[in-house]
């Protein structure tokens, strides 16, 4: 009994070892914080400029009810105001041009956008409103000319309003759609097998996350790049952005309380929590760079820090380029055979290269004579007619002076049989002897290789080979269906006697 209960002397030391090997730090776990979000009404921000970040979270509330807006410095709640409705999303931005610039806080709820400067309420945009100022109304026009097929989801903008950006949106009837600044329609369109549940752009890729458990990229054009199956469900997606390294990576919570972190389809580090996920964030947080916050399904609040020592490695390679492209090749030196031809090159390229275009032509032109002599003449083992579509396949065994001929015939039609075929055999009859040079085939059922056999006795003392023709016939046809030239080889029998 005593040798299966731990002490709590080897709890702790485990729990020291796990903590060594992971690349996190455990700031800060509570369970009972009551916060119940989602990433998208997540932001970290510098609110009053002092420096410390402050993290901003539209909170649900308890089952939907009674929404607030939380700010929080560290584990602690800062301000805590109630909101009218749900919220959906939240940002922050840069409203002012003299120091300090402090951000402002914009907060979707409901039909309203709040707009807070200082934590206190500045601004309220609702639907209807007043008509627009005269300078943002072509703004708004050109805004308006946008259509959607379906309702969006997820949104993700990248580029200047003034020079040239791109909308990517994730819509309701799962498919994903690329717009520019002079499109009025998507320019791409992405069709998902599955709802998308997440959407976020690292580098020029797009990762979207569906219900299939998978994780897919594309290009901005529309390609698929990869697939990455996921062990579970996708809850949540967000960005992590390690700026120190020029590290952009994509974060997936799933369902079973991993958070995995991905650089396109290599897996860089899984974050273990003691529940699931449903909002996670990345980004400066107080007064370091690299922290990581999330919450659970529960209510929990999570507060983990990126050690300034971690590097994250794909697999069991390092980051950046593989060890073989930092190892110094032995160039040798340039001679003088170099040096000229490199200038005979530079003067003559364009000939050159017409002079390989027109041998390439040629090439090409021979090989398309060569095979449509070979169709005309059946000298193909396949046969190029789909009436009797044939297969021929022939193996020599032995030593010699005797071998054994195998042909293995195959009827390649789905549903018909092939019925009234005949064997012919051409051959040197000074250098070869067969029993039978002429047999009929049997029926042929479609799907079955037939093996025919037969022996061959050479004849030729001085250890000379020749080729064996072998016709697959038609009774009644004087052309071939097919043909096979068998390379014999040397009697080996002979050659030692």
């Amino acid at each position: 009994m005593a040798a299966t209960t731990s002490s709590p002397d080897s709890d702790s030391g485990r729990a020291e070892s796990n903590e060594a090997n992971s690349k996190w730090l455990d700031a800060h776990y509570d369970p009972m914080a009551n916060i119940h979000t989602f990433s998208s009404c997540l932001a970290l921000a510098d609110l009053h400029g002092d420096g410390e970040y402050k993290l901003v979270v539209g909170d649900l509330g308890p089952g939907g009810q009674q929404p607030r807006l939380k700010v929080l410095k560290g584990p602690t709640v800062l301000t805590e105001s109630p909101l009218p409705a749900l919220p959906a999303s939240a940002a922050t931005f840069l409203m002012d041009q003299h120091e300090p610039r402090t951000p402002a806080l914009a907060l979707a709820s409901g039909p309203c956008v709040y707009v807070y400067k200082n934590l206190r309420p500045y601004f309220k945009f609702s639907l209807p409103q007043l008509p627009p100022n005269p300078l943002e109304q072509d703004l708004w026009n050109q805004a308006k000319e946008m259509s959607l097929p379906s309702v969006p989801v997820f949104l993700e903008v990248s580029g200047q309003f003034d020079v040239e950006f791109r909308l990517t949106a994730a819509c309701r009837d799962g498919s994903i759609y690329i717009l520019r600044r002079d499109s009025k329609h998507p320019k791409y369109c992405i069709e998902l097998s599955a709802q998308p549940v997440g959407l976020v752009r690292v580098h020029k890729i797009l990762v979207v996350g569906s219900t299939q458990e998978s994780l897919h990229g594309f290009t901005h054009k529309g390609k698929k790049l990869w697939t990455v199956q996921m062990p579970a469900a996708i809850l949540t997606m967000n960005l992590l952005e390690q700026r120190s390294r020029g590290l952009q990576a994509v974060m997936a919570a799933l369902a079973n309380g991993e958070v995995r972190i991905y650089r396109d389809k290599a897996l860089l580090n899984v974050v273990r929590a003691p529940d699931a996920v449903t909002s996670l964030c990345f980004g400066r947080y107080g007064r370091e760079d690299n922290t990581l916050i999330m919450t659970t399904r529960g209510g929990g609040l999570i507060i983990k820090i990126l050690k300034r020592t971690a590097v994250f490695v794909e697999g069991t390679g390092e980051v950046g380029p593989p060890l073989a492209q930092t190892t110094k090749l032995s160039v040798p030196r340039k001679t003088r055979l170099y040096v000229d031809q490199t200038l005979r090159e530079r003067e003559a390229g364009t000939v050159m290269h017409r002079t390989f275009q027109t041998d390439l032509y040629l090439l090409r032109l021979r090989a398309a004579r060569a095979y449509v002599q070979a169709l005309e003449s059946s000298l193909s083992p396949m046969s190029a007619t789909a009436r009797e579509p044939l297969k021929l396949h022939a193996v020599v065994q032995g030593l010699g002076p005797t071998f054994k001929l195998t042909l293995h015939l195959q009827n390649t039609s789905t549903a018909r049989p092939v019925l009234g075929l005949q064997v012919c055999f051409l051959y040197n009859e000074a250098f070869y002897a067969l029993p039978r040079a002429f047999f009929k085939v049997p029926l042929l059922v479609p799907g079955l290789s037939y093996p025919l056999e037969t022996f061959v006795e050479s004849l030729s003392s001085k250890g000379i080979s020749d080729i064996i023709k072998v016709l697959v016939l038609r009774e009644g046809q004087s052309a071939p269906l097919l043909s096979a030239h068998i390379n014999m080889p040397v009697s080996e029998g002979l050659a030692a006697a």
